[in-house]
Order: structure tokens, then sequence, then C-alpha cells
């Protein structure tokens, strides 16, 4: 198979930690037509973030762990390897030499800041974005070129595992780490 034969999602996040609503997404956003591959990319840190609760490497670890058995999904150490604070335009650009990019899923909390992300309007005329929106957040698209809705239904995030609500929404091949990382 090709470079172009493909269209290529980058999913990247923190996954501190990363969680079945992250596996719902994954699955949804494969179910579309549109897609045949998706990248994980687990930040080494957010820019728009001062800190991590769990190290980079162990947040990679988890993603290969929970993620790699689902067919069409690669774990990418791009912006771990980087030990920086990498942006997107930088990890689109760096995979997309290798990879048809023609996505990048977003959680719809990310939209209130979307257009300050760096080099926003040059990756906006690059992809189409997918958003997973959940619920209790509002989908403002004025700023996206193109895009696709994705609904998702499980009710938990990372910051609330990590405060010890919803472990039965964690992967059980990385719950006894999450506890012990998280001290819950």
């Amino acid at each position: 198979m090709g470079r172009n034969d493909t269209h290529t999602a980058i999913y990247g996040g923190s996954f501190d930690p990363p969680h079945l609503g992250h596996k719902e997404v994954i699955t949804k956003v494969l179910s579309l037509p549109s897609i045949d591959k998706i990248i994980v990319v687990p930040s080494w840190l957010n820019p728009f973030k001062d800190n991590f609760h769990s190290p980079s490497e162990k947040r990679l670890e988890w993603t290969k762990k929970v993620f790699s058995d689902i067919s069409r999904v690669k774990i990418s150490d791009f912006e771990v390897s980087k030990k920086r604070a990498v942006y997107t335009i930088e990890t689109f650009e760096a995979l997309n030499k290798e990879y048809p990019i023609s996505h990048i899923i977003i959680g719809a909390d990310n939209l209130k800041s979307i257009d300050k992300w760096k080099d926003f309007d040059k990756l906006n005329q690059s992809i189409e974005w997918i958003i997973a929106k959940r619920r209790g957040y509002d989908i403002v698209t004025t700023s996206l070129r193109s895009f696709k809705i994705i609904e998702t239904d499980t009710p938990i995030s990372s910051s609330e595992i990590r405060a010890g609500r919803g472990l039965e929404f964690v992967d059980d091949k990385i719950v006894d780490e999450v506890k012990e990382i998280y001290g819950i």
C-alpha cells in the first residue's frame, strides 16, 4: 500500500491516563469511510499546559498497551522522543512525510482555543478536523474550514480518573499501574 492509498488521522493528546473514552473515539473514527489509519501521538507536554501527572514514557507505554491491538492504529513516540512541548503543526509536518495525514482528531474541549494553536491557519487549510463531542461541551466551529463531528458516550475524563473516579473506564491492562502512579 503506497503513501497515497490511505487516509490517516492524527490523534494526539496527553493520555494522562488513556481510558475507554479514548478507545471509543478511535473505534468511531475508524468506522468513518474516509479514515484508513489513526496515528496516536501521546504528548510529552501539551504546549498549553505547564505540567503532566505521569511521566511521558509511562503514558506512551500505556497507549501502546491499550491501543496497539486495534487494527489500523499506530502509536507514535514522535512528541515524547522530543522531550519538550511539541506543536501540532510540527507533528503534522513530520508525520505527513511518511503518512497521508488528512485528518486531525480533537476533543470538543480544544475548540475554545484552537485558533491560538501555532500555525492554525496552515493546519486548517491542510486537513479536515474530526471533533469528538462529549456531553457538556458546546461545539463552535466557526474557525474550522472543514470538519466532522463524532458523538461519544463514555462519561469519563482523565482528570476524573486521576481523582480516583471512574476506574471502571481504565483498561484492565493498565488499571493497577494507573492506581499506583496516581496514588488511588
